[in-house]
């Protein structure tokens, strides 16, 4: 997306399914199933759908962008950048690492079947489209 030579708003519009499918099957899925075990932080779990939040906003203030070769464009994707990039870290280093210690393998793989075949769903859906982003974030 950052690429002028690139088709930015086909890349928006994959990357928008992607991090929609993946934040809403992990709220849906995953995280109200991890806070049941000990060694998860519940709070880190709460703050993560937070960020989950955050990310959706930026998201969304991107995707209301229309011109792809604007300095708001630019803007609103190193927003977009930022929110994404530090809610991986911290999930990756809070989150997932609890649940690698304290959740048994076979509920983990429970966990992760149960996850895929909600961002399959979400990702038929057209779960990235504008009109939901802006239903997600809003409420």
């Amino acid at each position: 997306m950052r690429s002028v030579e690139a088709d930015r708003a086909a890349a928006l519009e994959e990357f928008a399914a992607l991090l929609i499918a993946h934040g809403e099957a992990e709220e849906a899925e995953v995280y109200g199933a991890l806070k049941r075990f000990r060694g998860v932080d519940d709070e880190e779990v709460e703050h993560g759908t937070e960020e989950h939040a955050e990310g959706n906003e930026a998201l969304l203030k991107l995707l209301e962008v229309e011109d792809v070769g604007s300095d708001t464009w630019d803007t609103r994707l190193e927003e977009l950048v930022e929110a994404v990039g530090h809610h991986v870290d911290e999930e990756e280093r809070t989150i997932l690492n609890g649940a690698r210690e304290s959740v048994p393998d076979e509920r983990r793989a429970e966990l992760g079947r149960a996850f895929q075949e909600e961002r399959a769903r979400q990702l038929s859906s057209d779960c990235g489209s504008l009109e939901n982003v802006r239903r997600i974030v809003h409420g």
